[in-house]
């Protein structure tokens, strides 16, 4: 078996970079820049008061108690007209341009206006109160370097340096096929021994999440001409394959074979993680298969560890792994070693409690918890107060 470090570092090589398309801003969310986001302004694109107040030279207010006529006003949108005059003020308010001759900003707090004269009783420092114009940024400057995955600040910003579009990664297209005898739809009746298919919905959304387009496939039965001819099919119209089931060695596991007779090369297919052993990697042409084990606990971890970052690396994510922290574990645990074992575990503060529904087909532990505990292959008891590593479900596409 293949270590964890060793299955990922594997798959992640295989990943191509997506093309590019232009996207309207407010359609950008999620995406995945393929360009360097740069101002082709200086922003603030003016001197600015960060203040609603009063303009003035600083030099003007040289007196303890200086008193001066207001020449007019400035606001966002209605600058004042003309250059204010030595020794008058100018009503400013909070984003207005700042009016030639002017270089600092009173808080309105810090004067009394009395018949068009405003007393001042302090002095003013040249800046005070300014957001300076190209403060944020120069023109030529670079906003948001290329990989940047688009959250809502990333739009805002898009569209303050006045950015209709932008060029981002195209979604990569990954296909869905649950297998097995068993399963059927959610809610309507079965034979006895029948289970909900619950996976592809949940694959589908994490899909969706790392900036993917899910393709849920129909369902596929045990029988290995079906599943062949469900792959092939697939195969034509996607950029990555993930099947669910069948991938251990079981009678009736016929993904593999039905990989290899669709003609995919299987480059691993056991992992020596815990959840989610029977897992394998291969290709068919330049697309990629991914076989996850069929317990939904095991399909949704072995998808967020290899099939999230692949997407997003797909992509061009400059930030395809998710992020380790540290945390203390609240109580003891006893386990047998040998895999290294991501156990749900629910984080608050700092402390870590892994839940009780540990088992590989326990979605109930998976949806109670909010983080992965990293627990290493060689350690058999844990100690209140140990340290763990951990990785956050929203890190995860969980």
């Amino acid at each position: 078996m293949l270590t964890f470090e060793e299955a990922q570092q594997a798959l992640l090589a295989m990943a191509e970079p997506s093309s590019h398309e232009r996207v309207a801003v407010a359609l950008c969310g999620g995406r995945v820049l393929a360009e360097d986001l740069v101002a082709g302004r200086d922003w603030p694109a003016f001197d600015a008061s960060a203040m609603d107040g009063y303009a003035v030279r600083a030099s003007d207010l040289a007196d303890a108690a200086a008193s001066l006529p207001i020449a007019g006003e400035s606001r966002t949108g209605a600058p004042l007209a003309q250059p204010m005059l030595p020794r008058t003020t100018c009503r400013i308010f909070t984003g207005a341009m700042l009016p030639e001759g002017a270089d600092a900003v009173v808080m309105q707090e810090d004067v009394q206006v009395t018949s068009g004269v405003a007393a001042f009783g302090r002095s003013a420092r040249p800046g005070q109160h300014i957001r300076k114009r190209g403060e944020d940024l120069r023109a030529g400057e670079i906003a948001a370097p290329r990989g940047s995955r688009l959250g809502p600040a990333h739009l805002s910003l898009a569209a303050t340096l006045d950015r209709r579009d932008l060029l981002v990664a195209t979604r990569p297209r990954v296909a869905v096929l649950a297998t097995g005898d068993e399963l059927r739809d959610p809610g309507c009746a079965g034979p006895d021994g029948s289970i909900p298919e619950s996976n592809g919905v949940a694959i589908a959304e994490m899909i969706a999440r790392a900036g993917g387009t899910a393709i849920l496939l129909p369902r596929a039965r045990d029988v290995l001409a079906e599943v062949t001819a469900a792959i092939a099919s697939a195969l034509e119209s996607c950029d990555v394959l993930v099947s669910i089931g069948g991938v251990s060695v079981g009678d009736y596991d016929v993904v593999r074979p039905a990989l290899e007779a669709a003609g995919a090369t299987l480059d691993f297919w056991k992992v020596a993680i815990k959840p989610g052993k029977p897992i394998c990697v291969g290709r068919a042409g330049r697309k990629i298969v991914l076989g996850l084990p069929g317990n939904p606990a095991s399909a949704m971890v072995t998808f967020a560890l290899f099939g999230v970052p692949l997407i997003r690396k797909m992509q061009g994510d400059r930030a395809p792994h998710p992020k380790p922290w540290r945390g203390t574990l609240t109580h003891d645990h006893a386990r047998a070693p040998g895999r290294l074992e991501f156990a749900r575990a629910v984080v608050g503060g700092g402390d870590v409690t892994l839940v009780r529904h540990q088992a590989s087909g326990a979605a109930l532990g998976l949806a109670s918890a909010n983080a992965l505990a990293l627990i290493p292959p060689d350690v058999a008891q844990l100690r209140r107060g140990d340290p763990l590593n951990l990785i956050a479900f929203s890190e995860l596409g969980l």
